[in-house]
């Protein structure tokens, strides 16, 4: 399977994460003007699951290092097939949330607050498993992302004051997608053989915890995302039926939403063996910055509120640019 050599090129696979996780989004946002996120949702779950066995079958099952895929999944054992699905589960729980966030509140505001609480929360508990790099820095970095994080929420509250019911549950959902999308990459990590030059019997290469991962996504999307279209946030419910009936350009631009999401996270695991769990993670939820760049600058999510928000928002920025730089620098 393809392994990285240098922390430099790892450096360089975390970026790309940053730009894949802070970009899928708006693949949702070219669909919402007819389409339901909880439709969209569902070809976005089969995008991330294709990318991921598209990735095992090339990358996970060339050269001479590791474990090929087929080979790999033969040899597994339960204890990491669960915990690599049990990722899956958390994450997906976190992203539906995420993504009805997004639906309510926009870019600009679900992705600094919800993945920039993940980044924060998956930082602390994935370097506490594996203490990779100078703990000043990284911790140095999450403080001030967490700055940036209630700026922004006090800048969507600005925006959003004549209307509060819509204000605080668009927070309230990229809250409670935060806490829970910062757990879900240790149980991938832990899957995994943690020298990937060197295979473990029963542990699972990259490749195949995200397979496993993907696998677990969509299984428990027949529940989340089941549950979601009978009691959406906003709006009437919707069923299955009304899948069927979206367009191949509705599809196919939640297929693309999901695939471009599996190449940041295949790109992070892969770059997790030379950079460390903790800051492959916390670089990848860079895309923060990208997202908010994207809501902020491409899609006028900001463009009704108040004087003085504009600043806030640049300071925002600053800091997780700021903090970001940090965390790349403890290694």
């Amino acid at each position: 399977m393809f392994i990285i050599e240098s922390y430099t090129t790892a450096i360089l696979f975390c970026v790309i994460t940053m730009l894949c996780w802070g970009s899928w989004a708006n693949t949702q946002k070219l669909a919402s003007g007819n389409w339901r996120f909880e439709l969209f949702y569902w070809d976005y779950v089969i995008g991330i699951l294709l990318v991921s066995l598209i990735f095992a079958f090339t990358l996970g099952s060339s050269g001479s290092g590791g474990r090929s895929f087929l080979t790999d999944v033969a040899q597994a054992d339960t204890a990491s097939i669960f915990s690599a699905m049990l990722g899956g589960i958390i994450f997906n729980a976190a992203n539906i949330l995420l993504v009805a966030a997004i639906s309510i509140a926009g870019m600009a505001v679900a992705f600094p607050v919800g993945i920039g609480l993940a980044l924060v929360i998956g930082v602390v508990v994935n370097y506490i498993d594996s203490p990779y790099g100078n703990a000043a820095f990284i911790f140095g970095g999450v403080a001030l992302i967490v700055i940036a994080i209630l700026l922004n929420a006090n800048a969507y509250r600005k925006m959003k004051s004549g209307s509060a019911g819509t204000s605080s549950k668009g927070l309230l959902l990229s809250i409670v997608a935060g806490v829970l999308m910062g757990f879900f990459y240790k149980y991938v990590a832990a899957a995994m053989f943690p020298n990937f030059d060197v295979p473990v019997a029963g542990k699972l290469s990259p490749y195949t915890a995200v397979v496993f991962f993907s696998v677990g996504i969509l299984l428990s999307n027949f529940l989340f995302n089941t549950l979601l279209m009978r009691k959406p946030f906003v709006g009437a419910p919707v069923t299955y039926g009304d899948y069927f009936k979206g367009g191949l350009k509705n599809h196919i631009t939640g297929i693309l939403g999901g695939g471009i999401w599996c190449v940041g996270m295949s790109f992070s695991i892969i770059a997790s063996g030379k950079a460390g769990p903790a800051i492959s993670y916390g670089l990848g939820q860079g895309a923060t910055v990208v997202a908010a760049i994207w809501g902020i600058y491409i899609w006028k999510e900001f463009k009704t509120a108040p004087r003085g928000t504009s600043a806030i928002l640049n300071v925002m920025l600053l800091l997780y640019v700021v903090g970001l730089g940090l965390i790349i620098a403890a290694r």
